[in-house]
């Protein structure tokens, strides 16, 4: 048996097994898992989404490039509520401590977790923004693998 891959950022660690894409998740199975990305680059998106699908086939993922995007979606009423938020930090006009903000004022997205999901290691920034409401902070995985595995423990976290 291959030992556990240790990725760790500077809050979030997490342990990730070697690959075995045909188990999913318990807890992600039971519903469609809707869930919201804000990252201004394409090529994240489009890894994020792929690895999304293979941890729940009939999940939803809703890829947006930029904050001011992503806050106009939340704030539409007719839109579904995402189950969770994936926002990345360092994006062309509003930045994702921004964008942060705003979805925590809001009472109806206020008990939606968020995790920034960022090139960034930096301690003092995931210290404030986990204060600022932040479920994680967790540096962005590179290989398909990580991603997949990253999402597969989130997803399986038990939320309030």
């Amino acid at each position: 048996m291959q030992k556990p891959r240790n990725i760790k950022g500077p809050v979030f660690t997490s342990f990730f097994l070697p690959a075995n894409r045909h188990t999913q998740i318990p807890s992600v199975m039971n519903k469609s898992i809707i869930v919201l990305l804000v990252d201004d680059d394409a090529d994240d998106r489009k890894l994020f989404s792929e690895a999304m699908k293979e941890v729940d086939a009939n999940s939803i993922c809703i890829g947006i490039s930029n904050g001011e995007e992503a806050l106009l979606y939340l704030r539409n009423k007719s839109n579904p509520i995402p189950d969770f938020i994936f926002l990345d930090l360092r994006m062309p006009g509003l930045s994702g401590q921004k964008c942060l903000e705003e979805i925590k004022k809001e009472d109806r997205l206020a008990a939606v977790p968020v995790i920034v999901y960022t090139t960034s290691r930096d301690v003092d920034e995931s210290i404030a923004l986990k204060k600022m409401g932040a479920a994680h902070f967790m540096s962005k995985p590179t290989s398909p693998d990580d991603v997949y595995y990253m999402l597969s423990i989130v997803l399986s976290e038990k939320w309030n």
